[in-house]
């Protein structure tokens, strides 16, 4: 049941996500990108949630703000829960955040009721996930791993400043970055709360959902290479139209994907003619291939079964095809134990949940390089996402939060083992 104390929480998740929204750099629109003025005025408002709800808090040397909850043995790895405060242009408002707040949540309930678990807890809120700035992401995430990349810091933004020149103006060093790396033993597991950003749960009709994998995804540049020709003249079997087997393909990438199922999915997100003009038949398509999936095999096969039909419908069509992946990421798996503890917190709450994966990348793949991941995701209105319509309700945020703090309070009987 969800009693009137995580009513209020979740009440004051919703009015905190909706005072942050307002710290943005865009009026009328929620704009929020790494160590600009509104990152950092955002991330001083979080540490004094989190100080409020009972934690030492701080800002790393990456720019996340932290706050520690002491356990019973202050020395044994920590509990780590959170997610990002940075956001994409013209965003809603529950990417991110919410799973931030409502992990405060969890700690407040645990400081009001005087609980001390056997472990601490810390909460991070990433200070940038989307690359919306200087175009990497799971910046703040690979913070705490150690995995930045030192050409990271000569990237620049729109504005041509450098990655390092803007820490140096928001206050942190750049020759300091790795000390926001965390030891291995620093936490035994990590735990985020994310709005689906997708239209699954609402399908289904249940708020809550248990992710079982965040998908993997290899991006490609496509081309199609036929031969211009005149509109009027070349009969309609003589030509190699590239635009016609561009999107006999993108019909095929359809069907294909749809009927190996498997959560696999695949779009054509941008298809361009050059020099393209109503009077002649197209030479040359560029089009891009986006494709994804929670098991790397099966999403390898699918992609090679993608790129042979092409080369077949080109073939037929007396035209060639290439393509060069310029993006590839693997799948990453959830931690068995923490989704189980999930789904015993889920359940009593409403019913069996649904099990799921997640199509958009979250700070759980860079943290699942170091340490056990799990996520909850919270049911969010037509799946919109990166969008000012976002929405999720009151009562599925409580019901998340409850949960939430139930999947907690269960690691002061047992914890996953932490990895070495």
């Amino acid at each position: 049941m969800i009693d009137a104390s995580t009513q209020d929480a979740a009440q004051r998740v919703m009015a905190r996500c909706d005072a942050l929204a307002e710290i943005s750099e865009t009026p009328g629109q929620l704009t929020r990108v790494y160590l600009s003025a509104e990152h950092l005025q955002a991330n001083r408002l979080v540490g004094e949630w989190m100080t409020s709800a009972g934690m030492h808090s701080w800002v790393d040397s990456v720019g996340n703000v932290c706050g520690r909850y002491e356990g019973l043995d202050s020395t044994a790895p920590a509990l780590l829960l959170g997610s990002h405060l940075d956001s994409v242009r013209n965003a809603g408002r529950y990417d991110g955040p919410l799973g931030v707040l409502t992990a405060i949540e969890v700690v407040a309930h645990l400081h009001q009721n005087g609980i001390r678990l056997p472990m601490s807890i810390e909460v991070v809120g990433f200070a940038d996930e989307e690359g919306t700035r200087f175009g990497v992401t799971l910046l703040g995430s690979r913070g705490l791993t150690g995995t930045w990349p030192e050409e990271w810091l000569q990237r620049t933004d729109a504005q041509g400043i450098s990655l390092a020149s803007a820490m140096l103006h928001a206050g942190l060093d750049p020759l300091n970055i790795l000390q926001s790396r965390r030891a291995p033993n620093a936490f035994c597991a990590y735990l985020e709360c994310h709005i689906e950003q997708g239209p699954c749960l609402q399908a289904a009709d249940v708020p809550l959902g248990v992710v079982t994998a965040i998908n993997g995804a290899r991006r490609l540049n496509c081309r199609f290479t036929g031969q211009a020709g005149h509109a009027g003249t070349v009969p309609m079997g003589q030509r190699q139209d590239a635009l016609t087997a561009a999107a006999e393909w993108t019909l095929a990438i359809e069907s294909i994907t749809t009927a190996r199922g498997c959560d696999l999915v695949a779009t054509v997100g941008h298809i361009e003619v050059p020099a393209g003009a109503v009077n002649v038949i197209p030479g040359l398509v560029n089009l891009s291939l986006d494709v994804r999936g929670p098991r790397d095999e099966l999403l390898n096969a699918l992609l090679e079964a993608l790129l042979e039909k092409a080369q077949q419908i080109a073939a037929h069509r007396g035209l060639t095809f290439d393509a060069e992946q310029f993006y590839s990421i693997n799948a990453t798996a959830c931690d068995p134990d923490l989704q189980q503890r999930l789904v015993h917190s889920v359940t009593p709450l409403q019913g069996q949940p649904m099990l799921l994966p997640s199509g958009a990348g979250h700070d759980a793949i860079a943290i699942a390089d170091c340490w056990p991941v799990g996520m909850l995701f919270v049911r969010c209105k037509d799946g919109i996402s990166h969008h000012p319509l976002e929405s999720v309700t009151v009562s599925d945020v409580a019901m998340a939060t409850q949960a939430y703090i139930n999947t907690v309070l269960n690691f002061a009987y047992v914890h996953p083992a932490s990895r070495q």
